[in-house]
């Protein structure tokens, strides 16, 4: 009897080692530190559907408040509606914004550093020595599946990475698969699926660590998930047929 025990225990132990093993992120990292070149990071491409948000500074603030009188309306991580709109300068399918005093400007295919420098070019026709500040005011992505906070998060900054969108989320949950993350991205005029595995360090040299707009992370739960939902929906169904099974025995007394 007592080796029937120690054989349990040890089951016990080695299966929980095994699912404790599918955890930990970056499992083949070096336990010492060290350090690689970023190579995998491209500037964002702007596209038509993209909002603009420009700001323009200038030795006569007054002139630039056609720019800037509405920019305190956009606000990170707001939900997106009539009542909340974004505000900014849309880009159409022609790949032109229409900014006062200048026109149309051509911006589809431009990173917004460059986009931002030819705004600022064709201005100083009209203001002295602007300063034009540039972003992507409708930057957002989704999140789902098995994280703490799934949601639809406006990114702020467009070199962020899906480990920070998913820190964003709460983190994954301790049942979700992390070498099994699908990141669904529309590029090219397809929709794209791709795995990722959180496990590896090569996530970091992956072209997909960074987000584009409109990408969506799903997370898969594992099948304990699953398993411990199934156990609880097993156990009330017992439990119903239990007590309705009761009831037609006291009827049937009565």
């Amino acid at each position: 009897m007592k080796k029937l025990a120690l054989l349990f225990c040890g089951l016990l132990l080695l299966s929980a080692c095994g699912s404790y093993k599918k955890i930990p992120y970056y499992q083949d990292l070096n336990p010492q530190s060290s350090s690689q070149a970023i190579n995998n990071y491209k500037p964002y491409i702007i596209r038509a559907k993209d909002i603009l948000a420009i700001s323009v500074m200038s030795r006569n603030p007054d002139a630039a408040l056609v720019f800037n009188s509405n920019l305190s309306n956009i606000k990170g991580n707001t939900m997106i509606s009539p009542d909340n709109p974004i505000i900014g300068f849309m880009v159409d399918d022609t790949g032109n914004i229409y900014l006062p005093y200048i026109g149309a400007v051509k911006v589809d295919g431009l990173t917004p550093d460059e986009a931002r420098k030819k705004i600022n070019e064709q201005l100083t026709s009209v203001y002295k020595d602007p300063v034009v500040n540039l972003r992507i005011a409708n930057f957002k992505v989704a999140v789902y599946g098995d994280v703490l906070r799934p949601d639809v998060y406006s990114l702020q900054n467009e070199q962020t990475s899906i480990t920070q969108l998913l820190s964003m989320a709460g983190d994954l949950n301790i049942t979700a698969k992390r070498n099994n993350v699908l990141l669904i991205r529309n590029e090219g005029g397809e929709r794209k699926f791709i795995r990722v595995d959180l496990t590896s360090k090569e996530l970091f040299n992956s072209p997909y660590y960074y987000l584009r707009n409109n990408d969506e992370v799903y997370v898969q739960p594992d099948r304990t998930k699953y398993a411990s939902v199934d156990r609880g929906y097993r156990n009330t169904s017992l439990l119903i047929s239990a007590l309705s099974m009761i009831a037609i025995m006291v009827t049937a007394i009565k």
